[in-house]
């Protein structure tokens, strides 16, 4: 998956990824242009995940 489909995927997750991950927060899960790895270490950041595991959480959400 490149970044460009990572990205469009993210769009469809971040809701349930704000259920499932209480702390997360509106501004955490915010995707600028060219920000995108800033964001994935925002939220590894708050779920103590790896961003090689949020990246595949996000590939795997309702393929």
């Amino acid at each position: 998956m490149n970044k460009d489909q990572l990205e469009g995927k993210w769009k469809q997750v971040k809701g349930e990824f704000k259920q499932k991950y209480g702390k997360l927060t509106d501004d955490d899960l915010t995707y600028s242009e060219g920000k995108f790895d800033e964001m994935l270490g925002k939220l590894q950041e708050k779920t103590g995940k790896t961003k090689e595991d949020l990246k595949n959480e996000i590939n795997d959400w309702k393929s």
